[in-house]
């Protein structure tokens, strides 16, 4: 599992968020496994107690079609997994045993193949209504006004994801356009309307006058206080805050919910 992790990094460039979705999802079907199909433990140890380190290719290699399917029934009757988390979990699965296969030829077959959820329910996206929009730009209550005005405009105008967001460093900008690293390092430029050049630059002036800024610091959004690049958690932290400065608190939004409320608004 480690290898396999190994080569969805270093070989197919997944992000970090995806990998650590794949190891607890691998995690969880191992701990399943010895408990419940293989009974090397009681049925009722705590999963956070199970030990994995015992298990050997030649335990992988008995793992069966019933297997997948015992453990997809298990998470939606424990876990109460909707169709969507199944589907991911799933996908975890059939991408590890095709790995075994294809890859390093550690199976002959993959007990994964063929299986199928089918399609999970897809709901409507959740976003902002454009007044909703302007109410949420017209009540930003912060200590550093412009940067958060800044972030709020590009989520709202450019449809960016957060992590797309405060890895945006100063030398991405090119006259009226930025260049975003998306999913897989996939490169796209967005262009930027008026409102986002004239935030951007208002912002840009603010940075510039910050006392701790380093002067070798190439992250566009930074904290006032440090001057170093902004976390994603502290984005997530700004953007409730200024939801609930809005009344727009409660109600699910997010900075995604802002991808969705920009690609709405187009």
């Amino acid at each position: 599992v480690v290898e396999y992790l190994h080569y969805l990094d270093f070989v197919k460039m997944r992000s970090p968020r995806t990998i650590n979705a794949y190891y607890l999802d691998l995690r969880g079907f191992f701990r399943f496994m010895m408990a419940m199909q293989w009974s090397r433990v009681p049925r009722d140890t705590p999963l956070e107690e199970i030990n994995l380190k015992d298990i050997s290719t030649e335990d992988i290699k008995k793992i069966t079609k019933r297997d997948i399917f015992s453990y997809l029934d298990y998470v939606r009757s424990t876990d109460a997994n909707g169709g969507k988390a199944r589907a991911r979990k799933l996908s975890a699965l059939k991408g590890f045993f095709s790995y075994l296969v294809t890859q390093v030829n550690k199976l002959q077959e993959n007990p994964t193949e063929g299986i199928s959820l089918g399609s999970p329910k897809k709901a409507l996206p959740k976003y902002l209504t454009a007044t909703e929009s302007i109410d949420l730009l017209k009540n930003i209550q912060s200590d550093f006004y412009e940067r958060d005005f800044c972030m709020i405009t590009l989520f709202l105008n450019c449809g960016m994801r957060l992590t797309e967001l405060v890895t945006i460093n100063m030398g991405d900008f090119k006259q009226d356009t930025i260049r975003i690293t998306g999913k897989g390092n996939k490169e796209r430029l967005v262009y930027l309307n008026d409102a986002c050049l004239e935030a951007l630059d208002h912002y840009k002036k603010a940075r510039a006058a910050l006392p701790n800024l380093p002067a070798d610091e190439r992250a566009l959004f930074v904290s006032k206080r440090t001057g170093k690049r902004l976390t994603a958690r502290r984005v997530e932290q700004i953007v409730a805050r200024c939801l609930q400065s809005a009344g727009l608190s409660g109600r699910g939004f997010s900075p995604h919910k802002l991808r969705h409320t920009a690609a709405t608004l187009m």
